[in-house]
């Protein structure tokens, strides 16, 4: 990117493919960027695909099937064509017998591809939904690169979260940082337009770019893994922090940016921040030398005072309801959700799903058919005797509305059937477990009879609450409402244009007649999803009923959540070996 002399050379044209991989398809995935991107891209300089664009990012165990190593990825990028550009992807690599999350850029040498460059992933995430270091090895170098384009550096996802890898890339002379990224979206908070999470890589680049006066570019992973939803959202940033590229979300996408040496020279001379870096390097590495080793400094030793002063957060309300979400957003991501998941990852052209004439069942309708088409959904209403009337007629109305696939089965026979000649003094709770059990079995029998996989409405609410019956309404291995709570789904049933009359009716199982989910809770929705949100924050009980929230509502809503975790897990198997299913054999669901 050199841009000293008389002559001004042609700007850099680098291009961000957030691409959608096939999982653990090493050689497909491969054939997709030789046979596909590249041919898309032919006036590029610089290809960039995204972490573990080769396999997918969650593979668990899987790591070790699929690792190549960087001369494999060379071979299969094929004979580079006349004006090929170099090509940048991350993939799980094996090297000096370990398995490293690398990312590597290969330049077209004669007719192949040679790697100048390899950077091997040195933060490896195991939090949250993350277990990198469980199964892949931390790289432990970093460095700059000379390039035919210049000079530049790369990095991989989390390692941008951390200040000091991109000021060493900065310092070590790199103009354009690259960084690969798999990061799965989380909190689709109203008014942001796109997840929290792509809000902060916002936030991340474009201070970078400024801070050191440097081109910034990110692609992101796009598609959904075992429900772990990548949204795309690649973008490119000056050395002024302007944003030059986005590219869209939940969709693959090729975002072509110019990058001139000139704008470099321009922000660094009206900010010069990297080199007021240089000057105090010396003083700040003898500081970086100190740091964390306990020992105080002068003017430590010299000044005394009060505590820390600690930041304070955002106290829960009482009477304040769970965050309010993007719904557009949420949609569609939901909707991509079903689509991938359904069709993509399992081969499956449709679903089945039970219809109870509730807002949950409604919404999950709706969205179905909006992913599938109302021909590829089947709702099945499976009344019992003392099931409402009104709910059969509400299952109908959305049936008709949707236009969905409609049938009926009466589990009426099924159940009495049990009841008459196993234990006729059977509870009402009992009964009405076992009608949940029942309808489960027709769902999954009628699944199969179809060839549609069962798709699942249970929000998340009940999951945390224990509020569903075991091995029944929460056995179907896709559920789009699983994460969104109650107050939320109804909200979301409003966006999407669900009958006010399903939304507005008390919450029901509809198992016993007069029975709503607030009798049998001790609670209702409305107080406890806030109640749940910020026991997930990391609140206790009492806490919470020291900022007003009342106590017996607490104490019901944690009964609940601390006592029915058994009920969200798979069932416990005694470990005996070394390798176990689950324990040390681990491969995500969508392997």
């Amino acid at each position: 990117m050199e841009a000293s002399g008389t002559s001004t050379p042609p700007p850099l044209r680098v291009a961000l493919v957030q691409s959608k991989p096939k999982k653990a398809d090493v050689a497909g995935n491969l054939a997709e960027i030789r046979d596909r991107w590249i041919k898309e891209a032919p006036e590029s300089d610089i290809l960039v695909f995204p972490e573990a664009s080769l396999t997918g990012y969650f593979l668990e165990g899987g790591v070790a099937d699929v690792a190549v190593s960087v001369e494999e990825v060379a071979v299969g990028l094929g004979t580079p064509g006349p004006n090929a550009p170099n090509v940048i992807l991350g993939f799980y690599e094996r090297w000096q017998r370990g398995i490293y999350n690398s990312v590597a850029c290969f330049e077209p040498e004669g007719d192949e591809y040679q790697a100048i460059h390899v950077h091997r992933k040195m933060f490896l995430p195991t939090y949250g939904v993350f277990e990198e270091a469980r199964f892949a090895d931390p790289g432990t170098e970093l460095a700059a690169f000379d390039s035919r384009f210049g000079r530049m550096g790369l990095l991989v996802c989390e390692e941008m979260w951390h200040s000091l890898p991109a000021t060493i890339l900065a310092l070590d002379g790199a103009e354009l940082i690259l960084v690969v990224s798999a990061s799965p979206a989380r909190e689709f908070l109203e008014g942001l337009g796109r997840s929290e999470n792509l809000a902060r890589w916002d936030a991340l680049a474009q201070g970078t770019a400024q801070e050191h006066g440097v081109f910034v570019g990110v692609s992101q992973l796009v598609g959904s893994e075992g429900g772990k939803v990548f949204l795309g959202g690649s973008m490119a940033v000056g050395p002024d922090g302007a944003i030059l590229g986005r590219g869209p979300l939940m969709e693959e996408a090729l975002v072509s940016v110019d990058m001139s040496g000139k704008s470099i020279e321009r922000a660094r001379f009206d900010s010069p921040l990297l080199a007021d870096l240089r000057q105090m390097l010396p003083h700040l590495q003898r500081s970086l030398g100190r740091a964390g080793t306990g020992e105080k400094t002068q003017v430590e030793t010299e000044l005394s005072g009060g505590g820390p002063v600690r930041p304070t957060a955002q106290s829960p309300k009482p009477g304040v309801p769970v965050p309010a979400l993007d719904m557009d957003l949420v949609r569609k991501i939901l909707v991509e959700f079903i689509r991938e998941e359904v069709v993509r990852r399992r081969g499956f052209e449709g679903v089945v799903l039970g219809v109870s004439g509730g807002v949950d069942s409604a919404v999950a309708l709706y969205l179905a058919v909006e992913a599938l088409g109302p021909e590829n959904v089947t709702g099945f209403r499976l009344p019992y005797s003392t099931s409402s009337p009104e709910s059969l007629e509400h299952a109908g109305m959305v049936l008709a509305e949707t236009g969905a696939c409609s049938e009926t089965i009466e589990i009426t026979p099924a159940v009495d059937a049990y009841i008459r000649d196993v234990d006729p003094e059977l509870s009402d709770l009992r009964r009405g477990n076992l009608a949940a059990r029942i309808r489960g079995v027709t769902l999954f029998d009628q699944s199969a009879k179809l060839g549609r996989l069962p798709l699942g409405t249970g929000n998340k609410s009940e999951r945390l609450l224990g509020y569903f019956t075991w091995h029944a309404d929460d056995s179907p291995p896709i559920n789009p409402l699983g994460d969104l709570f109650k107050t939320q789904v109804w909200t979301l049933a409003r966006h999407l244009g669900v009958p006010e009359a399903i939304v507005e009716k008390p919450a029901s199982a509809d198992l016993v007649r007069g029975i709503h989910d607030e009798d049998e809770l001790g609670v209702s929705y409305s107080e406890a999803d806030p109640i749940l949100h910020w026991l997930l924050s990391g609140y206790r009980p009492k806490e919470l009923v020291s900022l007003g929230f009342d106590e017996k509502a607490v104490d019901a809503v944690w009964g609940r959540f601390n006592g029915t975790h058994w009920k969200r897990e798979l069932p416990t198997v005694a470990v005996l070996s070394d390798t176990a299913i689950g324990e040390f054999f681990l491969r995500p669901v969508d392997y």
